[in-house]
């Protein structure tokens, strides 16, 4: 029996995807089609209760793009704590660090990876 999949989950998902930000975009550029290390990534992609940003399942890394609206968030601590819970690894960047560091935010992936 295969992984039961919350409709609605995978519907918001999907909005997200349609919605990535400015920064999101940029990393998924390079994240894309295995052409990171030859890694697979799935972008806004339910798992369990929640929606990665960006995760490889083979690697068991989630990645999450963060605005200033999630400094502090008690919230993003539980949900990546619930992640470790499942053996993933989370790296948290900051939309600028993106933006304006890719390589770097890139560097730290394949380091994690």
């Amino acid at each position: 029996m295969g992984v039961v999949v919350d409709r609605r989950l995978v519907n918001l998902a999907r909005t997200h995807r349609k919605n990535s930000t400015e920064a999101e975009n940029v990393l998924w550029n390079h994240l894309r089609a295995k052409q990171f290390e030859g890694i697979k990534f799935r972008r806004q992609d339910p798992v369990g209760s929640y929606i990665a940003d960006f995760v490889s399942h083979d690697r068991k890394v989630v990645i999450e793009v963060d605005g200033g609206q999630h400094a502090d968030d008690p919230g993003d601590r539980e949900r990546d704590n619930w992640f470790k819970t499942q053996g993933y690894r989370v790296l948290r960047f900051w939309n600028n660090e993106v933006l304006n560091n890719v390589e770097g935010v890139l560097d730290k992936t394949r380091e994690i990876c």
